[in-house]
C-alpha cells in the first residue's frame, strides 16, 4: 500500500510538473499558429507514457538509486574496509581511497553511456554532419571526460579542497582549447557538458557525493557532498574538444604519410 501511495503521488507532482509544457504547446498550437493539432490521439498517448515513465523513474530513484549510491559509498569507506581495522585514523590518507576513485570513474563512464539525453544528441550530430562526428566515439569521449571529472570529484571530497580551484583550471583550460579546436566541434562540446548532466547521470552522482561527504570524518554534505555535477558538465567539453584535436592531428599525419610515401613510388 505504501508504495501504491508513492506511485499515486509521484504520478500526480509528475502531472503537475508536466502541465506547464501542455498548456504552452497548446497555446502556440491552438492559440498562435490558429492550427489543429495534428495526430492528437498520439501526441496524448505520448504525454501520458511520459508522465506514467517520469513517476515510475523518480520512485525507483527514491526506493533504489540514491540508497544505492550512498550505501557503496559508506561500504568503501569504511575505515575496516580500507585500514582493517575498525578505528578510524586522525589523518586521512587519500591513497587509501583508491577504491572510491575507481567507483566514482565507474560510475561516471556507465551512467553517462546509458544517458538518454546524450544519446540523443549525439544521434542529432552524427545526422546534421552526414557522418563526419559519430554517434559513439562522441558518446565515448563525453563518458570518459565524466568518468574523469566524478574520480576527481571525490578526491576533492576525499582531501577537502576547494571546489573553485578545479573549476578555476578547468575553464582556463577549456577556453584555451576552444581558440585551437576545430570551429565545428566547439559548439557541440559545449552542450555535450550540458547533455552529460540529467536523468540518469545525476542522481547517482548527487547520491555518491552525499554518501561519501557523511562518511568522510571532518566533511560536511552540504559544503562538500555537492559540486560533482559541475565538474561533470566540465571534464566533457575537455575530453570533446581533445577528440576533436586528436583527431584532427591523426588525419594530418595520415595525409602527410600518404603523401610521402606517394612521392617515394614516383621517384625511385
Amino acid at each position: 500500500m505504501d508504495l501504491l501511495a508513492q506511485l499515486l503521488f509521484a504520478f500526480l507532482g509528475t502531472l503537475r510538473d508536466i502541465a506547464p509544457i501542455i498548456i504552452i504547446l497548446a497555446f502556440f498550437q491552438i492559440g498562435v499558429l490558429r492550427k489543429r493539432i495534428p495526430q492528437l490521439k498520439q501526441v496524448l498517448v505520448g504525454f501520458l507514457y511520459v508522465i506514467i515513465g517520469l513517476a515510475l523513474f523518480l520512485v525507483g530513484l527514491q526506493e533504489a538509486l540514491f540508497p544505492l549510491g550512498e550505501t557503496m559509498a559508506r561500504q568503501l569507506t569504511d575505515p575496516q574496509f580500507i585500514y582493517g581495522t575498525a578505528e578510524q585514523p586522525e589523518q586521512i590518507d587519500w591513497v587509501r581511497y583508491y577504491w572510491i576513485y575507481l567507483f566514482a570513474a565507474a560510475i561516471g563512464f556507465s551512467t553517462t553511456i546509458a544517458e538518454p539525453s546524450l544519446i540523443a544528441v549525439s544521434l542529432k550530430a552524427d545526422e546534421a554532419s552526414g557522418g563526419a562526428i559519430q554517434s559513439w566515439p562522441l558518446r565515448i569521449a563525453v563518458a570518459i571526460g565524466v568518468a574523469l571529472s566524478i574520480a576527481l570529484g571525490a578526491f576533492r571530497i576525499v582531501t577537502g579542497t576547494p571546489l573553485h580551484l578545479y573549476m578555476m583550471v578547468g575553464y582556463v583550460i577549456v577556453v584555451i582549447q576552444t581558440f585551437f579546436a576545430p570551429k565545428e566541434i566547439i559548439p557541440l562540446a559545449y552542450d555535450s557538458g550540458g547533455v552529460t548532466t540529467s536523468t540518469v547521470t545525476v542522481p547517482l552522482v548527487t547520491a555518491l557525493g552525499l554518501g561519501l561527504a557523511s562518511t568522510v570524518p571532518g566533511r560536511s554534505p552540504l559544503m562538500d557532498g555537492f559540486g560533482l555535477i559541475a565538474l561533470a558538465s566540465l571534464f566533457p567539453m575537455i575530453t570533446v574538444m581533445g577528440y576533436a584535436q586528436g583527431s584532427q592531428l591523426w588525419s594530418a599525419w595520415r595525409s602527410r604519410k600518404q603523401t610521402s610515401n606517394s612521392s617515394g613510388d614516383t621517384h625511385p
